[in-house]
């Protein structure tokens, strides 16, 4: 069962409060996960099915491998709406789970969702620089497209190894690489504009949303552009987790023609009204991503330089007992 979160989010943020975004990353943080909440699930296609099992399990193993399944307590940090913990524990990684996030309306969507799946998830509003938890709380800490958010990710490693148990792991998945985030900006930036400028034409006047709902989702994304602070290059990721006291660091990645596909169709769904996205181009659109995820994952990875993908997962270890940290 679902346990009440912290404080209860502000959805309505000041024009002042906007403005004051732009010069503070975490209030930027607060304010754009929170006028996302309600809608980031659908947004970003986000289910707790076998579809989102099984992406989730496989993003995973694909880092950390099956050994130590099933981990009796685990953190998301930066949980969002729970979509990496919850489908994990779904998928039978973890047991027992605890939902971290800087919105407070993140974590009460998380834990709405943690609720009706009758998942053990308990919630609370947290700086990943200052996580609200004991040290040695977890067996796991996991994470999904949250490290390239936070200002200091370091300081955020050194924190996730303290609540981490001797011996205990973290995973960190769907950071954006260097060379991956630039691509797929543009691509996004060339799908809006070419839809919202296609859609202006007489025949396809159906297939345009209503202005204002345009002119809010501009306003988000300008948003989105202040949160996001930081792209990976896998080797350097890789020593700031080891400076921060990890044992055995590594980073993979993964996503490229996946990429190249996904974030066109992401763009053009947030820029057509949703009754346009059929069930018919909804299966067309996952199983394509699927089947380049499948080439990517069994030809390109072996063929190109890791540092192309789009995404880079990290993981690694708190020394066990006994031993001395870095």
């Amino acid at each position: 069962m679902a346990h009440a979160a912290d404080p209860a989010p502000n959805p309505h943020a000041s024009a002042d409060e906007v403005e004051a975004a732009y010069a503070d990353p975490k209030l930027a943080n607060v304010l754009y996960h929170d006028w996302e909440a309600g809608t980031y699930d659908e947004k970003w296609s986000i289910s707790y099915d076998e579809r989102c099992i099984r992406y989730a399990t496989e993003v995973f193993e694909a880092a950390a491998g099956t050994a130590g399944t099933p981990y009796g307590s685990a953190m998301e940090l930066g949980s969002g709406t729970g979509f990496f913990l919850l489908n994990l524990m779904q998928g039978g990684v973890a047991e027992r789970g605890s939902v971290t996030d800087l919105s407070p309306g993140m974590v009460e969507v998380a834990l709405r969702n943690a609720e009706r799946l009758g998942l053990d998830v308990d919630g609370r509003v947290a700086d990943a620089e200052r996580i609200p938890y004991d040290d040695d709380s977890f067996d796991l800490v996991v994470g999904h497209a949250v490290l390239h958010h936070i200002p200091d990710v370091r300081a955020a490693m050194r924190e996730v190894l303290r609540v981490l148990k001797p011996g205990g792991r973290f995973v960190f998945a769907g950071e954006p690489s260097r060379i991956g985030d630039f691509y797929a900006r543009g691509l996004g930036r060339l799908t809006w504009w070419l839809t919202t400028t296609l859609t202006k034409l007489p025949p396809l006047r159906g297939w345009r949303r209503p202005q204002e709902e345009l002119d809010e989702s501009s306003r988000a994304a300008a948003l989105e552009a202040v949160v996001d602070l930081h792209t990976f290059d896998p080797s350097e990721l890789e020593r700031t987790a080891a400076s921060a006291g990890a044992v055995g660091a590594r980073a993979v990645t993964d996503e490229f023609s996946a990429a190249l596909l996904g974030w066109p169709v992401r763009t053009f769904e947030a820029a057509v009204p949703p009754e346009k996205l059929t069930l018919r181009w909804r299966l067309f659109a996952y199983h394509a991503w699927l089947r380049l995820s499948a080439l990517d994952r069994k030809l390109l990875a072996r063929v190109l330089p890791r540092e192309l993908f789009y995404n880079v997962m990290i993981t690694g270890t708190k020394p066990a007992a006994g031993t001395t940290d870095r």
